[in-house]
This record gives structure tokens, C-alpha cells and sequence, in this order.
């Protein structure tokens, strides 16, 4: 049984910031807002690592008078050896697990977070997570500057930093958790995210249901992570016709935090900012959900490994929110 129930942990605050691109729905609650790829910095690693380090100052600043300290923070990034959470972290004398679960990363950070506090390892942590588009596409993909057509499928790495305290107190109860099994998707396209992390983002979904005894419908809203468009519709049919499961109160965050009406979004916005994004500055604000299952979903493809022919493995994890107030 992968999943389990946790008896006093609760998501305490957040912080996030993001880049304005033209296509970027306004949620108007986002943090902070950038308009410069580069965050005045001379290269774009290090823009970054600038956006972390000011959403983690931010968010350290508004809550260490309550906490009088952080005892733990959990996050990882895109990079490889992810670069960026550890630089930033030499900035700050507080211990740091550093972890990858490419944009399931967030959700796995809080899950790990969630579980030292439940256990009264700890009384409090930051989970932190960013990504930055052209960093991204450059590691994955092909720079920028390649040309390199993209397929309607393809979906656009967000560019942005999010941040949450999770204490022992607070209005938002982190419910339960359901760790995710790695799925082979059979796919080798790197265009096609969604169809990679789809079969993943079922087999947790079908198995949170289990595990908790609970129907769909227990929920309020089930809130996927970065499958897009594509993606999005592949896993409702993977639902219905391999475990029964028909969703309907469901939407995908890489679909709301980008305007599908534009072309250029393509199939949606990736990536583990993606998530908390969305959740923080959409879904918490309209104060209308108060069951909410959150599945972070991170196709774990290794440029290396698909260069070879290989196929793209994926992973999902899963948070079931309770909003108290």
C-alpha cells in the first residue's frame, strides 16, 4: 500500500513568482512577477537560481517570527544535479534534502515534508521548487536558437518559483498521500509529455481511490499537474476504460495557467511549477473547493537514455487537501 493518512500536518503559507510571457492567464495573486528572461543576471542559470533564492528570502521573511526558525527545507529543480536548488541553498544555514521527481518534484517534496512532521521529526519545513523555460528546453529539447519546430502536442515549460510552509498548524489539513509507481510509457517522443505521464497520473489516481476506499466523487476537484491538452484527455480515457474511473470534477493545471485559446501556448504549460501555481493562486483563491486531490505528474526522461531509443518512464505522486476554513 502506497498510500497513507497523516494526523497533524497542514500547509501553512506560499509564495510564488512567475514570468510573464504573453500567453500567461492572470490569476492576479501571483507574489511576485518578472518580465525578463534573464532577471537582470548574465546568464540564465543564474536568473534562475535569483528567482529561488527570492521566493525562499520571501517566504522565510513572512512566516520566521510564527516558526522562530525552519527546520527543513525539501525541493529540487529541472537542472541537472539539480544545480539550482543546491546553489541556492549555500545561501542558507538550514538543512536541505534535495530530491528530483522531474515536475513531480513539489508534491514529492511535501509528501517527504509532510511525513518528518507527522512523525514529530521536525515542527515545520519549506518545500520549494522552480524551472525556467530556456533552461529547460536547452537540457531536454534542443536551445532556443536551433529553431527546432514544436508539435501542436508539445507542452511549454513554465517559468517561475513557488514555495510552501508546511507546520502543524494552519487552515489547509495535507489529508493523505499516495506515492507513485514508475510507468513505462512505451513513448520515445519528447514532444509528448502528456502522452508519457498520463498512464502514471491513472495508475495513482485509481490507486489513492483504492487505498482510501473512496469514490471520485468524494472529491471537489482533482487537479493534475502538467499533462496539457493531450495529455488531459488521454488520461480520462485511461481512467474509463482500464479501471471504471470517469472523471468530472477534474481539470489539469497546465491547461488553466496558460490561455489554450493561443496558439502558442501549445498544449499547456509543464513543469513542477506548474502545479503549485495554479493551486495557490487559482484554485485556493476561489475558496469554493474543499476537498481537493492534487497529482503531480514528472515524466523522468534522460536526453541520454533517449538518444538510445529508449522509451520515457513517469512517475505521479498524489495530496489529498482538506480546506478547513
Amino acid at each position: 500500500m502506497a498510500s497513507f493518512k497523516f494526523k497533524n500536518v497542514f500547509l501553512k503559507d506560499y509564495y510564488s513568482l512567475i514570468y510573464d510571457n504573453k500567453f500567461l492567464n492572470k490569476f492576479k495573486s501571483f507574489d511576485y512577477v518578472i518580465n525578463d528572461y534573464y532577471f537582470g543576471c548574465k546568464s540564465l542559470e543564474k536568473a534562475e537560481l535569483k528567482m529561488q533564492k527570492t521566493v525562499l528570502n520571501n517566504i522565510i521573511k513572512k512566516n520566521i517570527v510564527d516558526l522562530k526558525k525552519i527546520d527543513l527545507v525539501v525541493g529540487g529543480d529541472l537542472s541537472n544535479q539539480i544545480a539550482i536548488s543546491n546553489y541556492n541553498m549555500t545561501s542558507f544555514k538550514i538543512p536541505f534534502l534535495g530530491e528530483y521527481s522531474a515536475c513531480a518534484t513539489f508534491v514529492e517534496s511535501m509528501i517527504i515534508l509532510a511525513s518528518f512532521i507527522d512523525n514529530d521529526f521536525i515542527d515545520n519545513g519549506i518545500a520549494i521548487t522552480s524551472a525556467h523555460n530556456l533552461n529547460s528546453e536547452k537540457q531536454f529539447r534542443f536551445p532556443i536558437e536551433y529553431g527546432a519546430y514544436k508539435p501542436k502536442r508539445t507542452t511549454i515549460t513554465a517559468t517561475g518559483s513557488t514555495a510552501a510552509v508546511l507546520a502543524k498548524n494552519g487552515l489547509i489539513k495535507i489529508e493523505s498521500a499516495t506515492i507513485g509507481n514508475v510507468v513505462d510509457s512505451t513513448l520515445k517522443d519528447v514532444f509528448e509529455m502528456g502522452g508519457v505521464m498520463a498512464p502514471a497520473a491513472a495508475l495513482t489516481i485509481a490507486n489513492h481511490l483504492k487505498d482510501m476506499n473512496r469514490d471520485v466523487n468524494y472529491y471537489d476537484l482533482i487537479l493534475t499537474g502538467d499533462l496539457g491538452n493531450s495529455g488531459k484527455e488521454i488520461l480520462k480515457e485511461i481512467l474509463e476504460l482500464n479501471y471504471h474511473i470517469k472523471l468530472k470534477k477534474y481539470n489539469d493545471a497546465g491547461c488553466l495557467l496558460y490561455n489554450m485559446e493561443d496558439e502558442k501556448s501549445k498544449s499547456g504549460a509543464s513543469g513542477p511549477v506548474v502545479l503549485p501555481l495554479v493551486l495557490f493562486n487559482k484554485v485556493l483563491k476561489l475558496k469554493k473547493y474543499k476537498k481537493i486531490l492534487i497529482v503531480a505528474t514528472g515524466s523522468l526522461h534522460s536526453p541520454v537514455m533517449v538518444n538510445q531509443k529508449n522509451t520515457i518512464p513517469a512517475i505521479a505522486h498524489a495530496i489529498s487537501l482538506e480546506v478547513l476554513k
